[in-house]
């Protein structure tokens, strides 16, 4: 029996889209089954569009068309929302419907529910009740969908759930599991994946069968990287990384017999991970919102500077403008770094000096802080003359501005809001700067782009003479490992201080986290590569005490 994992980059709410993506592949593929990721008609995660009984109606008419139309193709699963028929429960079942000669067959749903992270399916879905069999040319199938398979008790330490659906599966007589998913990308996570599937295949000598969705889709990217394994518990093929595949393996292939190049090549180096989750996330944030090109601010520093190699890479160095914004503050280095780095990755740019500008805030101002000293007041006007213009050429030019900043800076606050906080989408809002180092210093080893000037000067907001971050922040290492600590791994501030910390600058971080959530709060949108980012998985309160 032949299988096809159809690894697709559907696009949330486009139906008919996602239809015509999902009809294209099947039709490519000519097998006993093919296989679509979790709620792939749909788009995943199509959040409180699932509350629109009129979208899922017209999900259900958009399926019956799908399934006319492959009348004649090999059968598939596709993944869907399936209404509730009962009076109690959920409205919605989370699903695959088997389309076979031209007509729905029969529904399949999923069991775990989960709702941590950036998850919230229970708000929406009822949880199946029993396994998921489906009996196909002699060969009984267990079907599951994504969260179904992360619950196998003898992999995990503690289980979230009481129920294995898996487990479920092979009493029921499965003698090969499917799954349908939607795994959202973070660094160094496909490898977990498939440490826990091909344990599953060793334990159960059964083969599993993984497809995943590609893109991105608002803050999360999906890598695809759909997989296989035999009954051993060993990789038989997996899909490419960040981009559209479909992978057709046999139900009956083992390892040594695997087809060669059936398992696509990969880097899992957390810099080359992450940058290409990057890339992806903003080439369909920016076209699935109807845009074309991008526009940023060019400080000199490196923040900017791997923000616009990004966005070249994304969507073309012809549809990214770089606009240099030269105060009094600013260097010749920052301006001659910014044009550098323009040249080396052939992107326009424009200049607008901000001192008369500046000049015009301090008369305005004047009386109203006569007798107060200088201070952060004056630094923020800059970053908010800055967000002004920006923003003011992003409606000219109808370009989506990308803000700059780091996932060190949003944690402690040091950023401005409706200054360099303004924009459209935050590309790096969930790369430690010491990872912003080391993925530009990778960068850098394919090609020369990000000047060399740019990395090794001291990071500087520029916006007081002799600025630099580290005068109001402890180093840039010790700063990203506490907050890693409390962030990613929800220690205290007495659990960071026993493993060596300065006492002082751990309160004193931690605070700074607590003191910047209602800027995160406004932020800019961005897109996820660690396990815990500041988007919709990060649920705190902004009025509230220290503990």
């Amino acid at each position: 029996m032949k299988l096809s994992l159809l690894q697709l980059n559907p696009t949330v709410g486009d139906l008919k889209g996602n239809a015509d993506l999902i009809a294209a592949a099947v039709r490519r593929a000519d097998v006993d089954l093919a296989v679509t990721s979790e709620l792939a008609l749909l788009g995943y995660p199509p959040r409180d569009l699932l509350l629109n009984e009129d979208f899922i109606t017209r999900s259900w008419k958009v399926l019956e068309a799908l399934a006319l139309d492959l009348k004649d193709a090999s059968p598939v699963l596709v993944g869907l929302a399936e209404p509730n028929p009962s009076e109690a429960g959920r409205p919605l079942f989370n699903s695959a419907a088997l389309l076979r000669l031209g007509r729905l067959d029969r529904t399949f749903r999923k069991t775990l529910l989960p709702t941590y992270d950036v998850f919230d399916e229970d708000r929406y879905f009822e949880p199946a009740c029993e396994p998921q069999i489906l009996d196909l040319g002699g060969i009984s199938l267990g079907i599951s969908i994504c969260e179904d398979i992360w619950n196998d008790r003898d992999f995990w330490k503690r289980r979230r759930y009481h129920t294995d659906p898996i487990e479920e599966l092979v009493r029921a007589g499965a003698k090969a599991v499917i799954n349908l998913s939607a795994s959202p990308f973070s660094v160094g996570k496909q490898l977990h994946r498939e440490a826990m599937l091909g344990s599953m295949a060793r334990k159960y000598a059964l083969p599993f069968f993984y497809v995943n969705q590609v893109g991105g889709n608002d803050e999360l990217v999906f890598d695809g990287r759909s997989c296989a394994f035999d009954a051993g518990g060993l990789l038989i093929a997996r899909g490419k990384g960040f981009q559209e595949d479909v992978v057709t393996v046999d139900l009956g292939t083992s390892g040594p017999e695997k087809r060669p190049g059936s398992i696509a090549e990969d880097d899992f180096a957390p810099e080359a991970e992450i940058l290409r989750a990057l890339v992806l996330g903003t080439r369909d944030y920016v076209h699935k919102c109807g845009f074309s090109g991008v526009l940023l601010g060019l400080s000199g520093g490196i923040d900017s500077a791997l923000t616009a190699a990004v966005a070249a890479d994304a969507l073309g160095p012809e549809n990214v403008l770089g606009v240099l914004m030269p105060s009094p503050y600013s260097s010749p280095g920052s301006i001659e770094d910014s044009e550098a780095l323009a040249k080396n990755l052939g992107i326009k740019t424009i200049t607008i000096s901000i001192t008369d500008i500046m000049k015009d805030f301090d008369s305005s101002l004047a009386d109203a802080f006569r007798g107060r000293e200088r201070d952060v007041t004056e630094e923020n006007i800059q970053a908010r003359i800055r967000g002004n213009l920006l923003m003011a050429l992003s409606n000219k030019y109808s370009s989506v501005l990308l803000t700059t900043g780091n996932k060190s800076e949003l944690a402690v606050g040091y950023c401005t809001i409706y200054g360099d906080m303004s924009g459209g989408l935050a590309v790096i809002s969930d790369v430690p700067k010491t990872m912003v180092y080391r993925i530009a210093r990778w960068l850098n080893s394919k090609r020369s782009i990000i000047p060399e000037s740019i990395i090794s000067k001291a990071p500087s907001a520029e916006l007081r003479p002799c600025q630099t971050d580290q005068d109001s922040l402890p180093p840039y290492e010790i700063l990203d490992a506490i907050l890693e600590m409390h962030i990613e791994q929800h220690m205290s501030a007495e659990e960071i201080i026993a493993r060596g910390f300065d006492q002082e600058a751990v309160r004193r971080v931690l605070g700074l986290v607590r003191a910047a959530e209602f800027k995160r709060r406004q932020a800019a949108p961005g897109i996820k590569v660690t396990d815990r980012a500041f988007g919709s998985g990060w649920r705190m309160p902004v009025a509230c005490r220290s503990w």
